[in-house]
Order: C-alpha cells, then structure tokens, then sequence
C-alpha cells in the first residue's frame, strides 16, 4: 500500500479511538480541518515534525504512524488526559499536605511553649514563623512542578513574611524599625522586573 494511504488509515484509526472529529485533531494540531481531511483522504501527507507531533499526542511512535502492519494497540488520547489530571490533582495534594504539615509543626511548638513559664508570653511567634517557612516549602513545591510564573507572587510573600518576622522580633526587643518594610519596596521591584524577564525555553 502506497505510503500517503498508510498515514491517512492510521490517522482516521487512531482520531476514530480517540473519539475526536476531524475538527478537534484540527484545533489540537493547529491545522485546518480540510488539511487533516486531505491527510485522511490521502491526498496530501503531514511532514515529518507534524506526523511526530501527531504521534505525541495519540501515545504512539513515530513508526505506528507510517506502518501498515502494527502489533499495539494505539493509547487512548482520554485515558492519557485523565492520567495528567490525575498526576497533578495528586502533586496539589502533596504540596497541600506539606504546608499544613508547617502548621502542624507551628501549633504543636505553639502548645509546648505555652508550658514553659519562661517563655509563654512568645509562643504565638511560632505562627508568625510558620508564614515565612511555609512559602519557602511552597515556592520549593512550584518549582519542581508548576508553572515558574507563581514563583514571583510566592517570593513576594516569602521576602514580605521574613520582613515582617524580622520586624516582630525587634519590636519585642524595644526596636520598632519600621524602616525595615521599606527595604521590602525595592526587593519587590526587583521581583517585578525579575518576572518581566524572558528566557529561551531549550
């Protein structure tokens, strides 16, 4: 069988398992829907970085797609989707249960400390610390697996939490340095500009 007829086969098997029209491949591919009937009709064939993109996205190789004769089945494109949702409603839990694991540390330290004579006038501090400790295991969580553009919001947070503690704790000394919010503003500016930043994606 001519080549052309392979590829268009393939295509209409694996966009017919994966419940698509020709019109949803179109939109995913970002080609019209008349390119994707010409490749089904055989008319015309994708080139060679379009048929391994396509590949990509029906979970097969490049091989499947340009072979007559296959011995696997294609993956459902539905079950891949419903696995990615999967994989990140699991890792929002993980990072959830991570901050409130820091919660669950500052309370407990909050319940010791109000045993200790010594100190039990300061053992509210330990919330004030728990702000600051939980952005550092947010940002830690955002980098490894979400979107780099939180980072900005999350560092503004971390940087304001540490001003703040830092304020808390010289107040209580007798230092009320309210200067110290201002080394915030142009920390915040460098975030800001930091987040105008661009970088090339290799």
């Amino acid at each position: 069988m001519e080549l052309k007829s392979v590829i268009a086969k393939n295509i209409i098997q694996l966009r017919q398992s994966a419940g698509m029209t020709q019109l949803d491949l179109a939109e995913k591919m970002n080609y019209s829907d008349k390119a994707v009937s010409k490749w089904e009709r055989g008319e015309s064939m994708p080139d060679i970085t379009v048929l391994k993109e396509m590949a990509d996205l029906f979970g097969v190789t490049l091989d499947w797609l340009v072979t007559e004769e296959h011995t696997s089945a294609p993956v459902n494109v539905e079950d891949e989707e419903a696995k990615k949702k999967r994989i990140l409603r699991n890792r929002f839990a993980v990072m959830g249960m991570s901050i409130f694991l820091v919660w669950l540390i500052a309370t407990a330290l909050f319940v010791i400390l109000q045993a200790v004579p010594a100190i039990t006038t300061l053992h509210w501090l330990a919330f004030v610390y728990a702000v600051p400790c939980s952005a550092v295991v947010w940002l830690i969580f955002n980098c490894v697996w979400f979107p780099s553009k939180w980072n900005y919001p999350i560092v503004s947070l971390l940087m304001w939490s540490v001003i703040g503690a830092l304020y808390v704790n010289l107040r209580l000394c007798g230092l009320p340095m309210w200067q110290l919010f201002l080394v915030g503003i142009p920390g915040q500016i460098i975030i800001i500009m930091w987040s105008a930043l661009r970088f090339n994606k290799k």
